[in-house]
């Protein structure tokens, strides 16, 4: 497997040949990983699954023309033959006055920042054996679980390379590991289905699998027997697992060609209350070992921590390059590249800061609402802020979590959602986008 300097190597060769063939400007990326997962299914062994792969993803411009293109042949004759078409391609391409490399005074100078991505790890076979089993049984164990969809181990490294025509090139390595479990409870038409899992960047920080398996079989035990509820206005919280959705639509509003183009409901919010003052949504790409921290951007700039809102109030678009220059604004290092195509945008570790109250005390004064623990679908409207999801969780009465409900539908808007949340004082770590429990006014929900 190519280590950080030999696929960084690779990577600048590309921008060489490109240039010799014509280019005025280009920039690579090149991506190489392995993979591998074990997954068990009522005790026995289900699938063992191997992955290696190497890709360089090359973008060349011509001009105010340019195109991208890529390959798994990373030979000096492979990177010619890529390096020629790309050309030919870029000088057929429409003008795009918008695009090209980010600003060469921007770029990261100096050493990428030490994150601790890469735990070295090359986990055995056997060992995803034995915490797939360990998953499994334990959610299958757990009264009340009758059947199981499996649990699964994985263990996965990457090497990515980034380089520029115009002096950047960079490269790191990052490792990922999880584990997950996914049963069913009940029997017949009445079965329900839940799932738990955990994911870490060094296989040492993972969770146990006898707490993943358990958390899955009594997530699982806990939607039997859902009932009907009558719909109306009313209160909806947001468990952490899917409240970060929410922030979610959020970010896509704020996305630079969003707002370039004007098709977010949030394309005047800047500078603006968007939540109550009480809400801060950060971005922290820096965060060691996080599962979405990163070095650089897609294009080569640096990043670091940022408040998107605070005190309640926008702070920032997320910019690219391209949209940048649209903007007539300076690009924020949330670009993201892949294989093929031109930059887009994303962020690092996002988080909505904890509130000041329990979530017992967030639902204690809801005489009647629901606690959502499952989204289906994807019924938002970028443009408008109009939202529609069908989802299941649980009825809240008096204040208090009752009986499972299912098949509901919950709608609003997210400009009035956003304006009324409240969120909890359970703020944990666990995913690229994390929230504690939130609640919203107002929501419409129909029963199932």
């Amino acid at each position: 497997m190519l280590t950080p300097d030999t696929a960084t190597d690779r990577a600048q060769a590309a921008i060489a040949r490109v240039r010799t063939h014509g280019a005025d400007a280009a920039d690579a990326i090149l991506v190489a990983d392995t993979a591998l997962s074990v997954s068990m299914r009522l005790g026995a062994l289900e699938d063992v699954g191997r992955s290696e792969g190497s890709e360089l993803g090359l973008r060349a411009f011509v001009g105010d023309r340019s195109a991208s293109v890529a390959t798994s042949d990373l030979s000096d004759a492979g990177l010619d033959a890529l390096a020629e078409r790309v050309v030919a391609m870029a000088r057929a391409a429409p003008a795009d006055r918008w695009a090209g490399l980010a600003p060469a005074d921007r770029l990261m100078r100096g050493a990428p920042p030490l994150l601790d991505l890469d735990d070295g790890a090359d986990v055995a076979p056997e060992v995803l054996r034995e915490q797939a089993m360990a998953v499994e049984d334990a959610a299958r164990a757990v009264a009340g679980v009758t059947n199981s969809e499996g649990g699964s181990a994985s263990s996965h490294r990457a090497i990515v390379a980034f380089a520029t025509s115009h002096g950047f090139a960079h490269g790191y390595a990052v490792t990922s590991h999880s584990l997950s479990a996914s049963v069913l409870a009940g029997s017949g038409g009445d079965m329900q289905r839940d799932y738990a899992h955990h994911s870490a960047r060094h296989h040492g920080m993972l969770e146990d699998p006898q707490t993943v398996g358990t958390r899955a079989g009594e997530r699982a035990v806990a939607r039997m027997n859902p009932r009907r509820i009558d719909g109306g206005a009313m209160p909806v919280a947001f468990d952490p697992r899917v409240g970060g959705s929410l922030v979610g639509h959020l970010l896509g509003a704020i996305a630079g060609p969003s707002i370039a183009r004007g098709t977010s409901f949030l394309r005047d919010a800047l500078g603006t209350a968007v939540f109550p003052t009480g809400i801060a949504i950060h971005d922290d790409p820096h965060r060691p070992h996080g599962l979405r921290s990163r070095p650089f951007d897609g294009e080569g700039l640096p990043v670091s921590p940022m408040a998107l809102v605070e005190g309640g109030v926008l702070q920032t678009w997320l910019l690219d390059s391209a949209s940048a220059r649209q903007l007539g604004l300076e690009p924020t290092g949330h670009a993201s590249r892949g294989l093929g195509g031109p930059p887009g945008v994303t962020t690092g570790n996002v988080h909505l800061a904890a509130g000041a109250v329990t979530r017992d005390a967030l639902i204690a004064d809801i005489e009647r609402g629901v606690l959502i623990t499952e989204l289906i679908g994807q019924g938002v409207n970028g443009v408008t802020g109009d939202y529609s999801r069908g989802a299941s969780g649980f009825l809240i009465e008096r204040g208090v979590v009752t009986h499972a409900v299912a098949g509901i539908t919950i709608a609003g808007n997210l400009r009035a959602m956003f304006a009324t949340l409240v969120a909890a004082d359970d703020l944990a770590f666990r995913q690229g986008v994390n929230v504690p429990t939130l609640r919203v006014e107002g929501m419409t929900v129909a029963g199932g």
